[in-house]
């Protein structure tokens, strides 16, 4: 039985479900594609590195297998190309779609973080972080839309950010892409919604990852992140979990063009 199944809330059971998860060779990509497996879908893993992402897929496929026998291993697949690159984005999810049928959920969830002043941001940084957040979620969206929609189903889940709200120094193309990918939530869901699709974005918090370790281990910044987050601590990529499930499962099902923010509070005090 899926992990994700309770008595009485069937709903958010992804039996069955086949989801690609963009940018989930590690971090917030790789815990929403485990619970997503372990929640009964089969999965489809990305990232530019193969080597990476071939070794979480064979990771997953072990730990899928050992909380149940009877799953396959051909339950987790995972697909190499990078977002910003348009042409094999598109023909990476054509390959995927004759392969194996057109997922039901797509995260968009690939990012990259170039810090630095706006004064003497480089603009080949500025367009680098656009492209990956912003360009790369509508490149993969529209390629999997244009098959979920004469199906009249489907679910794609954008990964937002605190700085979709709230913006710090030294961040701007990651906070203007994120912004950015707010309104793009909004526009699919205004296009898409009428033909079955639920469009929505998921916002973290500062998660404690690998790509935050050095600001995690910073006293300063990391004293000043907790005493800011009314939970008072860093989120964990499992706090993104539960409510990717939910967003991806038929409990959402009249959840449209919103952003669900996972902060620990953050964007609801002063």
């Amino acid at each position: 039985m899926p992990l994700a199944t309770h008595a009485g809330l069937p709903a958010f059971d992804l039996t069955g479900r086949l989801a690609l998860i963009t940018g989930s060779g590690r971090g917030i990509g790789y815990a929403i594609a485990r619970g997503y497996a372990l929640a009964g879908a089969r999965v489809v893993l990305n990232g530019r590195d193969a080597t990476r992402v071939a070794a979480s897929a064979e990771a997953l496929r072990g730990e899928l297998l050992s909380h149940d026998p009877r799953r396959s291993p051909l339950e987790v697949q995972f697909s190499v190309f990078d977002v910003t690159d348009t042409a094999a984005a598109e023909e990476a999810c054509q390959t995927l779609m004759a392969a194996h049928g057109c997922p039901d959920v797509l995260v968009n969830n690939a990012g990259i973080q170039i810090r630095g002043s706006l004064t003497e941001m480089p603009t080949e940084d500025w367009k680098r972080v656009i492209d990956v957040h912003l360009t790369g979620a509508f490149t993969v969206g529209r390629a999997l839309a244009r098959r979920m929609l004469p199906r009249g189903s489907g679910k794609i889940i954008n990964i937002c950010s605190v700085q979709s709200h709230l913006v710090r120094p030294t961040t701007a193309p990651y906070a203007a892409a994120k912004s950015g990918l707010v309104g793009l939530t909004r526009a699919m869901c205004a296009e898409w919604a009428p033909s079955g699709l639920q469009v929505n974005g998921l916002a973290p918090g500062y998660l404690d990852t690998e790509l935050n370790a050095s600001l995690v281990a910073d006293p300063e910044f990391s004293g000043w992140i907790t005493s800011r987050t009314p939970a008072r601590r860093w989120g964990r990529v499992e706090d993104v979990v539960g409510p990717a499930i939910w967003l991806a499962s038929s409990a959402s099902d009249f959840v449209n063009g919103q952003v669900i923010y996972v902060d620990g509070g953050m964007t609801a005090v002063i």
